[in-house]
């Protein structure tokens, strides 16, 4: 096994932690990889829509000396294979990435959060005509999620703890968007062009320096 080690720290992700723990139990190529995530359902939980993605991390990987080539399988019958492994290097990275996403916030930036921010830059109608698809559109995945977790009664919960979590905030979204939603429809909250003008009025941009 390798021991090379990287002097530059390593830039966490989502998908090269999931790529570093397959890794992790044994040598792989990248279609067993696809496979395998899919086969966990870790697709509900990393962008892996294309095995392209899987090779762009595997390569960051690599130039971080976290993954190294471990054989290169030849057959007559499909396109060479390479088979890669974990190093030392990428045994502790993928631990640290664990701690450090388990106990981190604020280090996300979703766009839906982004949107609300400025939600004010549609008409309130059309904003709240907005919330209400993505209204239907978390409680299909709700829907979705409850199912998964019915269909899995034999598995231990220690491997279905991604489907609470997202059951949980799927639920906790939901709720907070009907609510939203409801207050537009009522008129509870509103808002025209002449108002956002008064009040952008009464409170006033920030000065700079080269003011």
């Amino acid at each position: 096994m390798s021991t090379t080690r990287n002097p530059r720290p390593a830039q966490r992700s989502s998908l090269g932690l999931v790529v570093l723990w397959l890794l992790f139990q044994e040598p792989l190529h990248v279609y067993r990889m696809q496979k395998l995530i899919e086969h966990q359902a870790k697709d509900r939980v990393v962008n892996v829509r294309s095995r392209a993605s899987l090779y762009q991390t595997i390569e960051r990987l690599m130039r971080l000396g976290l993954v190294e080539v471990h054989e290169t399988v030849r057959t007559d019958n499909h396109p060479d294979r390479i088979v890669y492994a974990i190093t030392d290097s990428g045994r502790e990275a993928a631990r640290q990435w664990l701690r450090e996403m388990l106990s981190t916030t604020g280090g996300e930036y979703p766009e839906f959060i982004a949107a609300v921010s400025i939600l004010f830059g549609l008409p309130p109608d059309e904003a709240r005509e907005q919330l209400e698809l993505r209204e239907q559109k978390l409680a299909a995945e709700l829907a979705d999620t409850e199912e998964s977790l019915e269909a899995n009664p034999r598995v231990p919960r220690l491997f279905l703890l991604e489907e609470e979590y997202r059951r949980a905030v799927l639920q906790a979204e939901l709720e907070w968007v009907r609510g939203i939603v409801d207050d537009l429809r009522h008129g509870r909250l509103t808002w025209s062009w002449e108002w956002l003008r008064d009040i952008a009025a009464q409170i006033g941009l920030p000065k700079t320096n080269e003011e």
